[in-house]
């Protein structure tokens, strides 16, 4: 048993790798670690781009709590009616209304409610709103839903991940960053109580390039030439945070990074 409300965020899920890696290790994580929620970004769980509805459904009924998706949302034409249906999937709540799915919502257990919120960044990407302004939007729609609210900020440009942290800190219990599929070290809990990292990695191949076969992914970079890229099942890891908040307040009052594989942590 512990005080206070443990959330357990896994990066980025790479391919069959990253699906049969993360479920793998989970219990085993939950026997260790004793989250109470688990949250993952499973915007690349299909074959490395997109999800399927099967595939979110073979997720959740694993126990993971909420998915949440990114700038590929929606490479798989079959998982529109399930991102409607399912209010534990989610895309980024700053693409426009009339795109399926919804951007945040609260889950429960043992007493304690979580809202997440997914969001996408601006710089470098293709989301239709200013995720800054989002996030508001989304914060004023969720009040007094939730005990403890998570972020998850899918963006290309450090720069962003960082200034949405500090914009969010104090009235979110954490910030995690996401898409670059590469963990950094700066896992943190800011002034303000929130629990910030720029990227918590991914769940997937560290032996490809970000997943992928190295051998595509190099070929591509050599040769300028389109190349169909494969997901890499060599050396899989999985790349989380464990957030802890403090018994009845928002704030988190620790941030603790994972890199495991089975058999293997760093």
């Amino acid at each position: 048993m512990h005080d206070g409300v443990r959330i357990l965020f896994v990066g980025d899920i790479v391919g069959g790798s990253g699906r049969r890696t993360l479920l793998a290790l989970l219990p085993s994580l939950r026997e260790r670690l004793e989250p109470d929620f688990v949250v993952a970004n499973a915007e690349n769980a299909a074959g490395g781009v997109g999800i399927t509805a099967k595939l979110a459904r073979e997720l959740l009924d694993a126990g993971i709590d909420v998915l949440t998706l990114g700038n590929h949302s929606y490479r798989r034409r079959e998982v529109y009616g399930y991102l409607d249906e399912e209010p534990r999937i989610l895309r980024p709540a700053n693409f426009l209304k009339s795109q399926p799915g919804h951007g945040s919502c609260v889950v429960e257990r043992g007493g304690a409610r979580l809202a997440v919120i997914s969001l996408s960044g601006n710089l470098f990407m293709q989301a239709a709103l200013p995720a800054f302004s989002e996030a508001d939007a989304a914060l004023y729609a969720l009040r007094g839903q939730a005990d403890l609210i998570l972020v998850d900020m899918h963006a290309e440009a450090t720069s962003e991940k960082v200034g949405l942290g500090w914009y969010l800190d104090g009235r979110v219990t954490a910030v995690v960053g996401t898409h670059t599929h590469v963990p950094t070290a700066d896992a943190r809990v800011l002034p303000g109580g929130t629990a910030y990292i720029t990227d918590v990695g991914m769940t997937g191949a560290r032996g490809g390039v970000i997943g992928v076969r190295r051998e595509q992914a190099i070929d591509s970079m050599l040769t300028r030439m389109p190349v169909r890229f494969d997901t890499s099942d060599e050396d899989p890891w999985l790349n989380g945070v464990l957030v802890e908040a403090e018994a009845g307040s928002m704030r988190a009052s620790s941030i603790r990074q994972l890199l495991e594989r089975p058999g293997r942590r760093l």
